[in-house]
């Protein structure tokens, strides 16, 4: 199936050039130019991934991933300003999978678009050979629906990103055992792309956020200082 591409940018020259070189790509997309249109398309009709810049009137890039994170685990790569670390940070830790500073290539954003588009069908969990999608993932409280992207603990739905759905796939799949930041990496972010210990830190503190809206004494994943992070083995 052909992915469609959000594309969200007051900046009409970059939505008409990356929209001819995604089409050119196979890609299918929809363009923006606002943030308050963008988000009633981005939640009644989902694309398969959203490509949001942060510099934008009336709502802005931040305000309009916050809002949609309140509705939507659809992927978002982050378009911020070059060297604008703060923002880089606030889209992380609002719950963005990637980001990507200006001035950009083409040939980069694509890339990174179909490395998340690929992130996604491995969460959403394929076949295996027998065609039998993938057994759910159960540790204590916390339960991991690979085929339908489906995160709940205790019975409550925990709503997570593709990059955080992966992290914390990894971090349950052994119990007790630290993960380092590289591996966690590896595990969410392939394909050569290098993201930064920040990139992983701002995951991680955004999936425990997320796990304490439905219980606020959530110690499911363990910090240790020097080494790595783990899922607590109950």
């Amino acid at each position: 199936m052909t992915a469609t591409i959000a594309l969200v940018d007051d900046d009409r020259n970059i939505l008409t050039s990356v929209s001819i070189a995604l089409q050119t790509e196979g890609f299918l997309t929809r363009v923006y130019s606002d943030g308050d249109t963008a988000l009633k398309a981005l939640i009644d009709n989902p694309p398969d991934l959203a490509v949001l810049d942060i510099k934008m009137p009336r709502m802005d890039g931040l305000e309009l991933l916050r809002r949609l994170r309140e509705k939507s685990a659809v992927p978002v790569i982050f378009l911020t300003s070059k060297d604008d670390e703060l923002d880089e940070a606030l889209g992380l830790a609002m719950g963005a999978d990637d980001y990507i500073a200006k001035p950009f290539s083409q040939r980069l954003l694509i890339a990174r678009i179909r490395a998340i588009l690929r992130r996604t069908e491995a969460a959403g969990g394929g076949a295996d050979a027998a065609g039998e999608p993938p057994a759910a993932l159960e540790r204590g409280r916390l339960t991991m629906d690979p085929a339908r992207h489906r995160v709940t603990w205790g019975g409550r739905v925990v709503t997570l990103t593709v990059t955080e759905f992966l992290i914390l796939e990894t971090l349950a799949q052994r119990p007790g055992i630290v993960k380092t930041r590289n591996q966690l990496m590896d595990a969410a972010y392939q394909d050569d792309i290098y993201v930064d210990d920040r990139t992983i830190d701002s995951h991680i503190k955004r999936v425990r956020r997320k796990f304490r809206e439905v219980d606020p004494d959530f110690d499911g994943i363990e910090t240790l200082y020097g080494a790595g992070y783990r899922f607590a083995d109950e």
